[in-house]
């Protein structure tokens, strides 16, 4: 059975405490947080986790143009690494069994050197933090991402190819609907594809919105997922129509992120999941 979890980078500024008590009371087995560790106390949250019961169930990378996997800076280069390798210790300190992995900076569309030697770059830096990773228990899942947020990884047949070149038993590929949405002609056949190597999944639908207020049709997406064996979590990353997300999330201006949509992705998607298991 899958297990639910919600990115709290959806609560904008709102204490994390108050994000993990919606969760419990919407339903969800986990909390996924952002890749920030500096500013989380970790007691803090294993307390708050446990008196709600949940559980930390992955952490999400951020790459900025400082935090860039390929940058033609090596100094650059090294930071995103040992950021990568920081959040892996943060998920074994908080029992996360899921770090993102994304080679290149947010938004940046252009490559700073040849692709050849940008991929190999990635390809290194993979196989360290997949090193790291094992070693501490936790997985990482290279997530591919659209085009208009990167060039070097867009489709799922890439990131399977980034994957089986790295060649750690650590090191999987995630799917996220909505960028799947963009870039692949058959969501559900690069899922099929994936097979095996699917590490972590995030639902959200074709306008970023939970699933259920776009126009993905999400029962052959989480038949693909059902089939191809995947137990892992059910992450939901959703974001405002926005250019300055953040500006929107912090400003609270976007509060159907919170209860409104919290509650509705965890009901639209076990319904569906329900329906099929009777349909089989």
């Amino acid at each position: 059975m899958f297990r639910y979890t919600y990115n709290t980078l959806a609560y904008g500024r709102e204490p994390l405490a108050e994000g993990i008590a919606r969760l419990a009371r919407y339903g969800y087995d986990g909390v996924e947080l952002v890749g920030e560790p500096a500013e989380q106390d970790v007691g803090q949250i294993r307390a708050a986790l446990h008196r709600h019961g949940l559980v930390a169930s992955s952490i999400i990378s951020i790459f900025t143009p400082e935090r860039d996997i390929v940058s033609t800076d090596p100094a650059v280069r090294r930071r995103a690494v040992d950021y990568v390798r920081g959040n892996v210790d943060h998920a074994a300190a908080l029992g996360a069994e899921v770090v993102t992995f994304t080679p290149t900076a947010c938004m940046k569309i252009v490559p700073g050197a040849e692709r050849v030697r940008e991929w190999q770059w990635a390809v290194e830096a993979a196989r360290e933090v997949g090193d790291h990773a094992g070693e501490c228990g936790v997985r990482i899942a290279v997530e591919p991402w659209n085009r208009y947020e990167t060039y070097l990884i867009n489709r799922m047949d890439q990131a399977v190819a980034f994957v089986d070149e790295v060649a750690r038993p650590s090191v999987g590929v995630m799917a996220d609907t909505f960028h799947m949405a963009i870039e692949e002609p058959d969501i559900a056949a690069a899922i099929r594809r994936a097979g095996a190597r699917l590490t972590h999944v995030h639902l959200a639908d074709s306008n970023r919105a939970a699933p259920g207020y776009g126009h993905i049709d999400f029962r052959p997406i989480l038949a693909a997922i059902t089939d191809v064996g995947y137990d892992g979590w059910i992450s939901y990353e959703l974001l405002p129509a926005a250019g300055d997300v953040w500006g929107v999330l912090s400003g609270a201006g976007a509060p159907e992120f919170g209860d409104a949509y919290t509650e509705a992705a965890i009901t639209h998607t076990k319904k569906i999941v329900s329906d099929l298991r009777t349909v089989r």
